[in-house]
């Protein structure tokens, strides 16, 4: 090739071979596929890999050898025996998105479970209850968690918690198992508000109180976790459901193994991801307040609060003096009239900068602020940070 030839052509690379990555994640719920699409997400960002995922349900044991497999990382939900012995003498950067801990050397990404407890526990208390109840399942490091943190919080504010973990070690709707429930939710004082340590043990509480003739959600309220919508919206009443941030969890794992597979040193004191908030379904849909004035005044402020309504228009709507309100307010909710209207506006804005493109601007006209300033100064006060730190923080 002569020298003119040469001129004006562009230097060819090498091509960098993708990463080999395998993924022992569940894809037969929700939550497992929340984590895939987090590290869909990291891979379409930053990385090429040759993804290898094991489409198993959950606990299953991977399906191909991994000793013998010549790949660069894995991404493993490590819940049971079975599959932490098919991982040990694999000499393969190995991150954990499991709470069982069953190899607790390896860096591991879960959900933060003192967040979970505390959603559930503001969840219930702004709606006037002071019964609480938990539905759990011995078998889960995760589940086990969240009734320790969620009973601890019930306690603290000197409220009595009720718990039950069914007996047996088969999938909740066991006949047996939802006789237990059923003669459990009998037995509760009423009205109550139940936490499920997630939407399948949710499920199994509505079928039991179906059984029982028990109002719910009137004489007991009944809050799931994981949100898996189909689920919740297939059940009777629709289920209520704290929203996990799988898809995060997935995302920051994936980047964890990355630092591993270059030869960073990565902690296993673990990294935890809070929840997004609560998708507010029938089941919880109740007020337990026998002050008929404040029940008016709260559903007028959660039917109309992303109005931009202020506090004089709840007094136009239930009249009465505004001392008088906000006292009502504070003996039984412990805060005011305008708290709860802030509150429901700030939930529905965290909800749309996680799943939503719209601007600030857009997020502000929907939620009822007039001024992009005002909503940005009230979130940072609430939650510590800027709205657009949130959002970059969770949209993963």
């Amino acid at each position: 090739m002569e020298e003119s030839d040469l001129k004006g052509m562009k230097t060819i690379l090498p091509i960098k071979a993708p990463l080999r990555v395998a993924l022992l994640i569940e894809t037969s719920n929700g939550y497992g596929r929340g984590l895939l699409k987090g590290i869909s997400h990291y891979i379409r960002e930053h990385e090429r890999w040759q993804v290898y995922l094991c489409d198993q349900d959950w606990g299953a044991s991977p399906d191909f050898a991994l000793r013998r497999w010549k790949g660069d990382g894995i991404i493993a939900r490590i819940e049971t025996p079975a599959i932490a012995t098919a991982l040990r003498g694999v000499k393969i950067p190995t991150v954990d998105v499991s709470s069982s801990r069953l190899m607790p050397k390896i860096p591991w990404f879960e959900n933060d479970y003192p967040a979970i407890a505390k959603l559930a526990m503001e969840h219930f208390t702004a709606r006037g209850f002071k019964r609480f109840a938990f539905c759990g399942d011995k078998r889960y490091q995760w589940a086990q968690w969240i009734r320790d943190h969620f009973t601890s919080m019930v306690r603290a504010a000197g409220y009595p918690c009720y718990v039950i973990e069914p007996n047996c070690h088969s999938a909740l709707g066991n006949e047996s198992e939802l006789q237990e429930i059923t003669a459990w939710v009998k037995s509760l004082p009423k009205p109550i508000a139940l936490l499920a340590c997630n939407d399948f043990a949710g499920r199994g509480v509505l079928e039991a109180c179906r059984i029982a003739s028990i109002q719910v959600p009137d004489e007991i309220a009944v809050l799931g976790q994981d949100n898996d919508e189909v689920f919740c919206e297939l059940s009777t009443p629709p289920l209520s459901s704290i929203q996990q941030n799988s898809a995060r969890i997935g995302y920051e794992a994936a980047a964890g193994l990355v630092g591993l597979m270059r030869g960073e040193t990565l902690s296993n004191e673990g990294i935890f991801v809070p929840p997004i908030g609560i998708v507010t379904r029938q089941s919880t849909d109740v007020l337990a307040i026998e002050d008929r004035s404040v029940v008016q005044a709260v559903r007028f402020i959660r039917e109309h609060a992303c109005e931009g309504i202020n506090v004089k228009d709840v007094l136009k709507a239930i009249p009465q003096s505004r001392r008088l309100l906000e006292s009502k307010f504070r003996k039984v909710l412990g805060h005011t009239p305008h708290d709860e209207i802030l509150n429901i506006q700030l939930a529905k804005v965290k909800l749309l900068l996680v799943e939503t493109d719209h601007s600030m601007e857009s997020i502000a006209e929907r939620t009822g602020f007039n001024y992009v300033e005002y909503l940005s100064v009230a979130f940072k006060r609430i939650f510590g940070m800027p709205p657009s730190e949130y959002r970059k923080l969770n949209r993963r």
